[in-house]
């Protein structure tokens, strides 16, 4: 079983207003990412939410959502209780950001096939030479997953497992594009 686990109670300090929400090709950004994991062969899908405008948005896609009282902590709370929440006999933990638009199923889908030939205990997306998101984290690292701190996510896991890792590439960079700033939600909009 793949949990996905949407990480979405930053604070788009970037932005200035909450990106999420943004309308993007008709529909909030969000909303699109939530669409491309529903679509993909991700099992279970768990949204950890800081405002109610997102809350709302996953409970009308039908998703699970979960409030992150500890936001302010960084993204290493959205990382602990989306596996809180995680169904027992979880394997793999996929992490998504909120905030990237032109996420495929597709590229869902590859990063999982890669997971389930269970060769590799991390699957990390590389967009045109740039490392990304989705990440897929095997359910053995749970206890690790589970003692970060701060606002690095799994980053220092990569680094230290770093044998472990299968970076799997894809030629088209937007694909993997997120969107941080005004400037960039204007042009890719």
């Amino acid at each position: 079983m793949i949990t996905g686990i949407i990480m979405a109670s930053g604070f788009s300090k970037r932005m200035n207003r909450n990106k999420l929400i943004l309308e993007f090709q008709g529909i909030p950004v969000i909303e699109r990412v939530i669409k491309a994991i529903k679509e993909s062969n991700v099992d279970n899908i768990i949204m950890v939410y800081r405002e109610d405008s997102i809350r709302e948005l996953g409970e009308k896609s039908g998703i699970e959502t979960i409030y992150n009282d500890k936001a302010k902590l960084g993204q290493s709370q959205s990382i602990k209780l989306g596996i809180e929440h995680a169904p027992v006999g979880t394997k793999g933990f996929m992490f998504f950001v909120g905030d990237q638009p032109f996420l495929s199923t597709a590229v869902i889908n590859k990063l999982i096939d890669v997971f389930k030939e269970k060769k590799y205990s991390i699957v990390v997306p590389e967009y045109n030479g740039k490392r990304g998101n989705p990440v897929i984290f095997s359910g053995t690292l749970k206890d690790e997953l589970l003692n970060i701190r701060g606002d690095k996510g799994g980053r220092t896991i990569i680094r230290r497992r770093h044998d472990e890792v299968k970076i799997v590439s894809f030629e088209e960079s937007t694909t993997g594009k997120d969107i941080d700033t005004w400037d960039e939600y204007i042009k890719w909009r």
